[in-house]
């Protein structure tokens, strides 16, 4: 019998860029803060999403509770574990940040 691993997803290349745009927009104007919870709130309240982007809304939602510190908060979009790679798979939560 062999043990299957599964393979950790890690952000798709297509998307780096963005968030790194994103991560120098928040560090630069902490207001844009209010963009990402807005674009939250509008995505809980739409009736049909995939059960991973509502776990990305979830993740974002403890990030907010943990911290309001933007610095945490950027450092936490770019951590390498299970939080930091689900919020980083949705790149629409981050929509309007980038003008």
């Amino acid at each position: 019998m062999t043990t299957e691993h599964r393979k950790r997803r890690t952000t798709p290349t297509r998307n780096t860029a963005f968030i790194n745009q994103v991560i120098a927009a928040l560090q630069a104007d902490p207001g844009k803060l209010a963009i990402i919870r807005n674009n939250l709130n509008e995505y809980r309240q739409q009736q049909f999403l995939k059960r991973g982007f509502l776990l990305a809304i979830e993740r974002f939602d403890w990030v907010f509770e943990a911290t309001d510190d933007v610095k945490q908060i950027c450092d936490q979009i770019m951590a390498d574990d299970y939080i930091g790679n689900r919020l980083r798979r949705y790149p629409l939560l981050f929509k309007g940040v980038i003008n």
